[in-house]
């Protein structure tokens, strides 16, 4: 008897065709995408779920909670082994984020999509859902979370990002690597991930912005934010964590008021550390209140900001939810 998968089918490229006009549009269901895949039925039982034909940049946080709680519902069947998920490329690395945050589990949660549509030459959609059945139905890949499978490789939820426009190894794990790989049609595990928070919430807040740093920036989108209502604010400051004086003066401000502030870097590698304690160092936003955080990127730190305001806005609950050690 074969292993059974859930496959939860969300648009993204692995889903588009070609319009009249000959840009790339969604237009396959996931029954479609499996006849394009036949020898899937060969490997695993399928569960397909039609959740939607949405590209990557049309999945909101609304839509990607209600993703995470059709997960959730496929994993309360023990039969299943494991559940995979197509997704837009571009949001990818978020919602594979907030269903590592908010679905705990031990069996195989993998999200996988294409970098190029059924009409390419070269359609990577294929080997990347083959692959991501793969890893769905191997033990060896209990206990990894939520994770991306793409281009042959395995990528923590928590550590993937989108690193090329086109490349169909477009993402990568900059500061640790893939977590695995899929080698000769073996899934081959090289480590655990090390950075993984679970936060049990059944809401968002949605109301949480990104600002990036630059140099010469100054308080004008910061101001903007506090003034339309910003329940929340995600900061990718310079270097370590630090940030031009009138950003800084700005932040100080909206801290001054209640908004919760999360700094990280808008390096692509290494950690934020209160290190610097000039105007605008982070040291001094520490002090006046801003949670660093390594590790992850401003996308990933927005939508942990959300989940943790979906259940507290107690600023002592929210420092410790973004200093919870690693599991």
């Amino acid at each position: 008897m074969l292993p059974t998968v859930a496959l939860v089918f969300t648009g993204g490229t692995i889903s588009m065709k070609p319009d009249a006009t000959g840009g790339a549009v969604p237009a396959l269901s996931g029954a479609d995408i499996l006849t394009l895949v036949p020898e899937l039925a060969g490997v695993a039982a399928l569960r397909v779920v039609e959740f939607g034909k949405f590209p990557g940049p049309h999945m909101t946080p609304e839509r990607m909670l209600s993703l995470v709680r059709t997960i959730r519902e496929l994993l309360t069947d023990p039969t299943v082994a494991g559940v995979v998920v197509t997704h837009g490329t571009d949001a990818m690395e978020e919602t594979a984020y907030l269903a590592d945050l908010l679905i705990d589990t031990d069996r195989p949660v993998v999200f996988t999509g294409a970098m190029r549509t059924s009409a390419d030459l070269g359609w990577d959609g294929p080997t990347n859902l083959f692959n991501a059945v793969r890893v769905a139905i191997d033990p060896a890949a209990r206990g990894l979370g939520v994770v991306i499978g793409f281009g042959g490789e395995l990528f923590a939820a928590s550590e993937a990002s989108k690193r090329h426009t086109e490349r169909t190894s477009a993402f990568g794990s900059d500061n640790f690597g893939p977590l695995g790989a899929i080698e000769g049609g073996t899934v081959v595990i090289y480590r655990r991930p090390l950075h993984r928070t679970h936060l049990p919430v059944e809401q968002l807040e949605a109301n949480v912005d990104l600002i990036k740093c630059y140099a010469g920036m100054d308080g004008r989108f910061i101001r903007c934010a506090v003034e339309s209502g910003a329940k929340g604010l995600v900061v990718e400051g310079m270097g370590r964590g630090n940030v031009p004086v009138p950003a800084y003066h700005a932040l100080v401000h909206a801290m001054a008021g209640g908004l919760p502030v999360v700094l990280v870097s808008r390096c692509i590698r290494g950690r934020t550390l209160p290190t610097y304690g000039y105007e605008g160092g982070g040291r001094q936003l520490q002090s006046a209140g801003a949670m660093l955080v390594s590790f992850l990127n401003g996308p990933k730190a927005r939508i942990k900001l959300m989940a943790a305001l979906g259940s507290t806005t107690d600023p002592a609950e929210l420092r410790r939810l973004f200093t919870l050690e690693p599991r």
